[in-house]
């Protein structure tokens, strides 16, 4: 017990330390095939923020550490960071001004855990994973996580920040109880210019965070703070084991960003991973499994993102998206920054 208290102190002190760093303007590569797998230990994850959060994932994977630990502290960082209002302690709250959390974390022996519609508590991914060592259940929700999350001796905190309620009272205004696909990290003060492609990097959700080891073993988590302005209640793709997160050691991982509620309605990442299974390459999966949601909502998919994000045991991975604009982040002992533009269905929005 107390090694495993050292490692939690000493990685989210790695953590804490990524999660204050100024964010640094990144350019994405446009790529179009799977990355070349054979390169040992490997971490890969949603969108630009992705590469701070490999980084920290890396401090641990890196040295020969589990592909779970690494996972957990890796996507501790956009958890943390009070300018990502998508994801954690930051993120914009529901159309109640309620900021919930949604988390779960996944290894490739099928071990899992969750917790959706999480209020009070910073780091939902740290409760996920006591989910999963600490009760016969996967998932937790509501009062009843919060619940079992301060018996585990978490804090309870305020998450709504004075930006995020200030941008809740600008959206009240508007009186419109829609909720925005992927609507997480507009600015209500320069919407105009933020808003940009559906799935852009100014107008996206959610860190799905996948990771391999030297020896294939393989673990994965996703964390976000949902939809802005969402029902009360509204829990999406993310701590839905199949949905926004799927590992198998025998096969690899996927994860998804974007719409939720078109992911789990064709278990998106189970699908990815399946489809490796049976034989397709992460980039084949990923493109068959957004084509999928395209050929069942064709006009509807023109107006929101979905994309997957895959890595095979071997180390290869791939993506694909409904909208141009989706990004995800590679890190491995040759390369700790790179960011890579997924290719996607559509190379423009449309209105």
């Amino acid at each position: 017990m107390s090694n495993r208290r050292d490692f939690l102190k000493t990685t989210l002190l790695a953590t804490s330390a990524l999660a204050v760093v100024p964010r640094i303007s990144r350019s994405a590569t446009p790529f179009t095939g799977s990355v070349p797998g054979n390169v040992g230990a490997r971490v890969v994850s949603t969108w630009d923020f992705g590469v701070p959060a490999n980084q920290a994932a890396w401090s641990v994977l890196g040295p020969g550490g589990k592909p779970l630990d690494a996972v957990e502290t890796g996507v501790q960082v956009p958890e943390s960071d009070l300018h990502n209002h998508s994801v954690g302690r930051a993120g914009y709250p529901d159309r109640d001004g309620k900021v919930t959390l949604d988390a779960s974390i996944m290894d490739g022996d099928g071990r899992c855990g969750a917790v959706a519609a999480l209020e009070h508590i910073g780091h939902p991914i740290k409760v996920a994973r006591k989910v999963m060592e600490n009760t016969p259940h996967v998932l937790l929700v509501g009062d009843g996580a919060l619940e079992f999350a301060l018996q585990q001796g978490f804090t309870k905190e305020n998450l709504l920040t004075p930006e995020s309620e200030k941008a809740w009272h600008e959206w009240l205004k508007q009186s419109s109880y829609k909720p925005v696909a992927n609507s997480e990290n507009i600015d209500y003060h320069h919407a105009q210019q933020s808003l940009g492609l559906p799935g852009g990097k100014n107008n996206h959700d959610t860190i799905g965070m996948l990771a391999v080891d030297a020896n294939g073993r393989l673990a994965g988590a996703c964390t976000t703070s949902g939809m802005a302005w969402k029902m009360h209640g509204r829990v999406g793709d993310s701590p839905i084991i199949g949905a926004g997160l799927y590992v198998d050691n025998e096969v690899g991982g996927a994860t998804s960003t974007g719409v939720g509620e078109e992911v789990i309605r064709n278990a998106g990442s189970f699908l990815v991973v399946e489809l490796m299974r049976q034989g397709r390459s992460p980039q084949e999966a990923c493109e068959e499994a957004v084509r999928r949601i395209v050929k069942k909502r064709p006009d509807g998919a023109k107006d929101l993102q979905v994309g997957f994000l895959a890595l095979r045991r071997d180390g290869e991975c791939g993506a694909y998206a409904i909208q141009k604009g989706f990004t995800y982040a590679v890190c491995d002992a040759h390369k700790q920054d790179l960011l890579l533009a997924s290719p996607s269905v559509y190379q423009t929005t449309f209105t």
